[in-house]
């Protein structure tokens, strides 16, 4: 059976729009490779951070909503740890009746915005609003912590 989820990421600013680009089609390499169906990818732009992250105070935001196997999230992360550009992620599980009418509310969110910002092609500022993560409290998160077990 396939899981819900949603992995942030954050890559450093330094990199230019087409290393950006770059960056998050390695991502989606990797998911592909591992047979998780992509869903949706909300593209959230250069935006500061809370704290400063390997002397980063901004960086560029991220968030690919997908379905995958538990494996997956393990070789998902493995390659976010050891890709130097990218300098945070969390991983988001969604299993429950609620979290996933939630989970599909972002989905549609992200679709309807990137079918608006393809055809402008506008740089426009990115909106301070809460990450996707904080809008509702999720049940497990995997990130940085290699030893635990993500299995369905």
């Amino acid at each position: 059976m396939m899981n819900h989820y949603e992995t942030l990421f954050v890559v450093k600013p330094t990199l230019t729009e087409e290393e950006i680009k770059s960056q998050i089609e390695k991502v989606k390499a990797v998911l592909e490779k591992e047979g998780a169906e992509l869903v949706a990818t909300d593209d959230m732009g250069m935006r500061k951070l809370a704290y400063p992250v390997q002397k980063n105070n901004r960086g560029y935001y991220t968030v690919l909503f997908f379905k995958a196997k538990g494996d997956t999230i393990s070789e998902l992360e493995r390659n976010l740890r050891i890709n130097e550009e990218v300098i945070k992620f969390l991983t988001v599980k969604y299993n429950k009746t609620k979290e996933l009418a939630q989970f599909n509310k972002l989905v549609d969110a992200a679709n309807r915005k990137s079918q608006t910002e393809e055809p402008a092609k506008t740089e426009a500022p990115a909106t301070e609003e809460a990450p996707a993560a904080e809008a509702e409290a999720p049940v497990e998160t995997v990130a940085e912590t290699p030893t635990e077990s993500t299995e369905a």
